[in-house]
């Protein structure tokens, strides 16, 4: 890589981490537009919905029937570049929300897929993966950590997403096994095989 594909290389990883930064203050403050800008012009909604006014019309409607007041912060993030214009990114996320009479705290991971459009870094994608969601004062101990008022307890694919965690359970222990060359730059959350939780690999 040559001193101006490096160069780019910085700024992007920057960009992009402040794409994170700007995303937790959009949401948490309530500026819809400000979060919708962070995504394409065709971004894919859900429902065979698609664009920044149904994305809008989605975050309006969740935050007003769900969540009275949020903060996200964000933490561990791991960038990836496919090429100069794509990248992926494995992001920690420890968030709080109040909503009705309870104050509920998460821990919680995005997979994110990235794109540079018109000189721009924006989000394509954004998967959550959450290990808990419980009241604060409830610790989330077995199964079934998701627990949100009025809900039943379920499963957020935390772990489900991640081959090794299965395999770390299911055999016995083996540190005295070979260990492999460490992962190429850009292909470290490739070597830990992420899935959709359905052993379909996702990119």
């Amino acid at each position: 890589m040559d001193v101006e594909a490096r160069l780019d290389r910085l700024a992007s990883t920057d960009e992009i981490r402040q794409l994170v930064a700007k995303y937790c203050l959009a949401l948490d403050m309530r500026d819809l537009d400000a979060l919708c800008g962070l995504f394409p012009e065709d971004v894919k909604v859900g429902r065979g919905q698609s664009g920044r006014r149904a994305l809008k019309g989605w975050f309006d409607e969740t935050l007003r029937v769900q969540f009275t007041g949020t903060a996200h912060i964000a933490g561990n993030h791991i960038i990836e570049f496919d090429d100069p214009d794509h990248a992926r990114g494995v992001l920690y996320s420890r968030n709080e929300h109040e909503t009705g009479g309870d104050w509920v705290i998460m821990t919680m991971l995005y997979f994110d897929h990235y794109e540079r459009i018109s000189g721009r870094w924006m989000f394509r994608r954004r998967l959550p993966l959450y290990w808990y969601a419980t009241d604060l004062n409830a610790p989330p101990l077995g199964d079934r950590k998701m627990r949100w008022p009025d809900r039943d307890p379920y499963e957020g694919g935390f772990h489900d997403f991640w081959p090794s965690w299965e395999r770390f359970w299911s055999q016995a222990r083996d540190a005295e096994s070979e260990v492999p060359e460490p992962a190429p730059l850009d292909g470290f959350i490739d070597r830990m095989g992420p899935s959709d939780g359905l052993g379909v690999r996702v990119r």
